[in-house]
């Protein structure tokens, strides 16, 4: 099998790779830059059977790389790497073609996992090109969010339906425009429709239109949302909301292509991509006979589920950060800035709006917060008192369950062994939050050197190790 490449600047990071490639007997060549590689190819050497790279590096950066091998060897699999994990770093390495996009810090596991498929695509040289460009306003490191990010290089060749689920406030619009915008109709117009805004004895002529004399006031031919995103996106929001009688006409458009004005005679066609988007459970509004089950099946064509944002809560120092920013702009005044302790806080709330409502607030503190610096007091008091139920409990629900488990199987032993995993547990991550600095991790953790140095004696735990895993591990 010919080998694996690996190209990135960051040494800790082919150190890693590496290690993990060689215990599994996979052949690697490892790389500093772009360039290097490149100069192997120039040189006549065999290309690899995977190329694993950073996006950005000195000299040429990854993408570029990607760009070189994807016209000369189209089928070889090419594992894009970034630690700037954004829209724009996931979209422009799947329109470049990219197999798959790996965000740092990345699970070894995980990394391993993708290679191993990406060694299977090339095999069989059925690797296909994927697609797309950019779009900074959407952000986001949780792995849930990256999968977000996926599907809408995914999506952007395609013309088929979408159905976009997910809690009010946590980005349902923004999505659907991304998936419009890094699409064939991106030139076309995008027309979004909230459905359940409008009134429903008024929805029919927003949605198709009226003819003049269709009903008392209609002095004169209105063109529908239809007609409005001809060749281009109609984004239905709520469509969960959507009246029976109305679901029954929209239906009948995305089966055949064909509808009416309201007091028309004659069909119009249409060439309308359908977005949907829901915070309802679709399905379960089916089995209340509130939604129609073939038109749920027509929507449902590709789903894709944005997560709430305490399902993400990694990402909220990077949203809040950047709509303190936004909102600076807007208003014209000097931008602002969260303290650690601020910042804290936030991840510990469930923002029940999801980002709308983090977006609000960081508007209202643009305007209200007396400093430069963001501080817990500044806060509404609303959230100042406001911490995250399952952030609080959750550890200790899974505490008593284990103390429940220990008392029956483990009785006498019980306070030893939770005590040991504990301080492990405690010292392990003050160790990561140090680099492995012993003294330092000490007086975070408010105990004695002496002490501490004992601890990880008597619990076996390797300071050094967990210094060189966070050093291999962390974004650049």
């Amino acid at each position: 099998m010919k080998p694996v490449w690996i190209v990135d600047d960051d040494k800790s990071i082919r150190w890693v790779l590496e290690k993990t490639l060689s215990r599994e007997k996979i052949p690697l060549q490892s790389f500093s830059s772009a360039s290097e590689a490149l100069a192997v190819l120039e040189g006549g050497g065999e290309p690899p059977q995977v190329l694993l790279s950073d996006i950005r590096m000195p000299g040429p950066s990854g993408l570029e790389l990607l760009q070189v091998f994807r016209e000369r060897f189209p089928t070889l699999p090419v594992i894009i790497m970034t630690a700037y994990s954004d829209l724009e770093s996931a979209v422009s390495a799947f329109q470049g073609g990219a197999f798959e996009y790996l965000p740092k810090p990345f699970d070894v596991d995980q990394a391993l996992e993708l290679i191993r498929r990406a060694i299977s695509e090339s095999m069989h040289q059925s690797g296909a090109p994927n697609e797309l460009a950019l779009l900074p306003e959407i952000l986001g490191q949780a792995p849930a969010m990256q999968e977000v990010f996926r599907a809408i290089g995914r999506l952007s060749q395609s013309s088929a339906t979408v159905l976009i689920t997910g809690e009010s406030g946590s980005g349902k619009e923004l999505v659907a425009r991304a998936v419009h915008r890094h699409s064939p109709r991106a030139e076309q117009p995008f027309i979004a429709i909230n459905t359940a805004a409008i009134p429903r004895d008024l929805l029919e002529s927003e949605l198709f239109g009226h003819e003049r004399g269709a009903f008392t006031g209609a002095a004169a031919q209105r063109q529908g949302r239809f007609e409005q995103a001809e060749g281009g996106t109609l984004f239905l929001d709520e469509i969960g909301d959507m009246p029976a009688e109305l679901q029954t006409r929209l239906l009948r458009v995305l089966s055949d292509g064909h509808y009416y004005r309201v007091g028309g005679h004659s069909p119009l066609k249409t060439k309308v991509r359908i977005i949907a988007a829901t915070h309802q459970d679709l399905e379960a509004r089916v089995r209340e006979g509130l939604f129609r089950e073939d038109l749920f099946h027509r929507l449902n064509v590709i789903r894709v589920r944005l997560p709430s944002l305490r399902e993400r809560r990694e990402d909220i120092p990077i949203l809040a950060r950047h709509f303190l920013q936004k909102s600076a702009h807007e208003l014209g005044v000097e931008g602002k800035r969260f303290s650690e302790t601020a910042l804290k806080h936030l991840c510990s709330i469930d923002f029940s709006g999801n980002v709308r409502q983090l977006e609000n607030l960081c508007h209202w503190l643009t305007v209200m917060a007396p400093g430069q610096l963001v501080e817990l007091a500044d806060l509404p008091p609303e959230l100042r008192e406001s911490v995250s139920a399952g952030a609080a409990s959750d550890w200790q629900a899974a505490l008593a369950s284990e103390v429940d488990r220990l008392l029956v199987g483990d009785a006498g032993h019980v306070h030893e062994k939770l005590t040991q995993a504990f301080e492990r547990v405690l010292i392990n991550r003050a160790l990561v939050h140090t680099g492995g600095r012993r003294i330092e991790a000490a007086q975070t953790l408010g105990i004695g050197r002496n002490t501490i140095t004992r601890k990880i004696q008597e619990l076996g735990i390797d300071g050094a190790a967990a210094s060189e895993e966070r050093e291999a591990s962390q974004p650049r």
